[in-house]
């Protein structure tokens, strides 16, 4: 399905392509923050009729630009107005929490023309959960709507005793202004003449205090100024790849549209259009990720997620003390505990991925202030893992939904059917996910390193011998000696689920395999089974599973494949990486803006192009944020300030040949290098590096370093 939306901070709009919000739409459009709709309504009509669309263009991602005109108007007294006569250009941003809606008109016939402009506005103040048709509930009322000056204004008392307005305003004066929702401009145009006129809509939450709104030129600088620092502040990448750096610069400006700001740092949110919220795993994926072009994502994201780290044992969360959340909500159902998700903690692998980022973090940055910043929420998460993860002391992590309106899979694929035996029943919870293994493991070598580095040895000690034992007992009881694989997850019973998916890919970035394992792995994730061509697919072909159109079950998601491909490279299988990198940009060149989505349909490349997934959410973070990494794994980039070296082994792919990286953060400076591909023999230069840290390089086939 066809949508528009744009986003800053935690205020999104979704309309139609023509610029329309329309009432019981089946998409749910609207205008929204918080989790609640303020308009659920935003027409446009010319002289009483719908315009015609010829543009709708939102490839700038904080502005939407939508070209309409006129249909033929006449009646039995004669003609009223002439096709495409009126230009109508739509431009609508927003910025400080203010919707921000220009519609300027041009006029194209040869002599004067009047006519008028009608703006259709509601709105109902649903509950985003009910929006979606996921949940009904006690709610509140509508109070009214009124006019005020130069404001049409409506009212709701919430449930929760808060009560929401929306505010919209305008600049020119209207014709009339109708208390119904309706408000009118006239206008008489001579031949190329145009006018605008500027629509201001404003949600109200409680007795929050609003800035003055800002003239809309004055607000669009602003935006437009911190498009371009974050610009500045970010890596630059130019490759003679043209397919990839269209994907790089779409990314880049992807994630910069998915950034918020709930109090304690920027960091991205998951996806739009229904997941502009905090997310576990999702945010700190994304700000994985991007580390090589923006680290302070990073410590944005690790503040969030600590400042909602669980506090009580709530079954009706899935709280334990020491867990990270899954998802936070601020709507009106939320407030009142109808749902549990304020925030909801039904998610196993978020607490060991907030130890990997954080570790990540300071390998890349040095800022081991921060790491002694994070103590307590380092040794709650260790404590949820070890007491609250695992409940029967088998080593393994594990997930068991409690909540009655909670989530039963628990793991990144958490579908209800997304967890299946190869005989196609359904494993039974508590579930031990292959990856969660690994994460675990990672996130207890990986902080080990930095106890080690602020002087705790004895701790360092202690995460490394669990980590020994954990990887020994997870190649006992997840390996299957019949496929050379490892299975998804162990059952409640112990036994494994030995369905082939993409989860044992993630193990690759742990480094928990030994190098044998290592090789049917790699093998596996790019045979025909599971690379369609596109990518590789969450559950290999053939599977009693295994569905091309599913949600996780055969799907392909570009995030799965972005950390099974860093896992490849740093392993030191970068063939495989580079293969899978091709196929998703291959794939990329099939969608809107080049733009790789939140997942798409299974299908081999054989069949044609890309299949998409019919309500995939776009821009999606961690999708967003897939081609980063792919300039990451084409440098096999892995810096570690413990350590002071960078380890460097750069492989370009088939058909590119250039690939300049310039202001990499590491440490306390930057390293730039530039890599070209002449005659068979790839030539690296490191341009600039003031990180003060050593550059180490295996010295690679047909590689030389200047």
């Amino acid at each position: 399905m066809e949508y528009r939306v744009i986003k800053e901070n935690d205020v999104f709009l979704l309309s139609e392509p023509n610029g329309n919000i329309t009432k019981e739409h089946p998409y749910g459009l609207g205008l929204y923050t918080k989790d609640t709709r303020f308009l659920n309504k935003l027409n446009l009509k010319i002289n009483g009729e719908n315009p015609v669309l010829l543009s709708s263009e939102a490839s700038e991602n904080y502005m939407a630009t939508i070209l309409l005109t006129n249909p033929h108007m006449e009646d039995e007294k004669g003609l009223i107005l002439w096709r495409e006569s009126v230009e109508i250009e739509r431009k609508r941003f927003i910025n400080k929490g203010v919707l921000y809606e220009a519609l300027k008109f041009k006029n194209y016939f040869p002599k004067t023309i009047t006519f008028s402009i009608t703006v259709e506005v509601e709105a109902d103040f649903m509950d985003m959960f009910i929006v979606r048709g996921f949940q009904t509930g006690k709610v509140g009322r509508r109070t009214g709507q009124f006019v005020d000056g130069e404001q049409l204004i409506f009212t709701y008392d919430g449930a929760d005793n808060l009560s929401r307005r929306t505010l919209i305003s305008w600049n020119k004066q209207p014709s009339s202004v109708s208390d119904l929702g309706e408000i009118m401009f006239e206008f008489t145009l001579e031949h190329e003449q145009e006018e605008e006129v500027v629509l201001m809509i404003q949600p109200q939450i409680g007795e929050e205090k609003k800035d003055k709104i800002l003239p809309m030129k004055k607000a669009l600088n602003d935006l437009r100024n911190s498009y371009t620092k974050w610009e500045n502040s970010s890596t630059k990448v130019k490759t003679d790849h043209q397919i990839l750096q269209r994907l790089i610069s779409q990314g880049l400006n992807d994630i910069r549209v998915l950034l918020t700001d709930v109090g304690y740092g920027q960091f991205p949110v998951a996806g739009l259009p229904w997941y502009g919220v905090p997310f576990g795993r999702d945010s700190l994926i994304a700000a994985l990720q991007m580390l090589p072009f923006n680290p302070q994502v990073a410590k944005g994201t690790l503040k969030t997620m600590a400042a909602y780290q669980g506090k009580e044992n709530n079954p009706w969360r899935d709280e334990q003390p020491g867990k990270i959340m899954h998802e936070v909500r601020y709507g009106e159902l939320a407030n009142t505990d109808q749902i549990p998700f304020t925030p909801y903690y039904g998610t196993v692998d978020a607490t060991p991925l907030f130890l990997i980022l954080l570790t990540e973090y300071v390998k890349w940055t040095g800022d081991l202030e921060f790491f002694k910043e994070l103590q307590g929420n380092v040794d709650a998460a260790f404590t949820w893992i070890d007491k609250y993860g695992d409940k029967d002391g088998d080593l393994f992590v594990e997930y068991h939904q409690e909540s009655s309106k909670g989530i039963a899979n628990q793991g990144w694929k958490d579908s209800g059917d997304s967890i299946v035996h190869r005989n196609g029943d359904y494993a039974e919870s508590p579930i031990a996910l292959a990856e969660v293994q690994g994460y675990v493991y990672q996130a207890k070598m990986g902080i080990a390193l930095l106890y080690e580095a602020v002087n705790k040895p004895k701790e360092a000690t202690l995460l490394k011998e669990q980590a020994t034992l954990l990887k020994k007992k997870f190649d006992e009881q997840f390996w299957i000696d019949d496929v050379s694989f490892y299975a998804i997850a162990l059952d409640q019973n112990k036994e494994k689920v030995g369905t082939i998916t993409s989860n044992p890919g993630h193990v690759l970035l742990s480094e928990m395999l030994n190098e044998e394992k290592v090789e049917h792995v790699a093998s596996m994730l790019v045979s025909d089974k599971m690379y369609s061509g596109y990518g590789i697919r969450t559950m290999g072909e053939g599977e009693s599973g295994y569905n091309p159109i599913s949600y996780h079950d055969g799907s392909i998601w570009p995030h799965d494949n972005s950390l099974i491909l860093l896992g490849l490279s740093k392993v030191g299988k970068q063939e495989e990486a580079n293969k899978v990198m091709q196929g998703l940009i291959e794939a990329a060149k099939h969608f809107e803006y080049d733009r790789l989505p939140e997942l798409f349909c299974g299908y081999s490349s054989r069949l044609g192009k890309p299949v998409k997934y019919p309500v995939a959410c776009s821009p999606h973070a961690w999708a967003a944020a897939t081609p980063l990494t792919f300039i990451q794994s084409l440098l096999q980039l892995f810096p570690n300030s413990i350590s002071k070296e960078i380890h460097l082994n750069p492989c370009l792919l088939d058909n590119m040949n250039e690939l300049n990286v310039q202001g990499i953060n590491i440490g306390e400076g930057i390293l730039s290098v530039t890599i070209k591909k002449e005659a068979g023999e790839t030539f690296v230069s490191i341009d600039e590096n003031t990180t003060g840290y050593e550059v180490v390089s295996s010295k690679c086939k047909n590689v030389t370093y200047n």
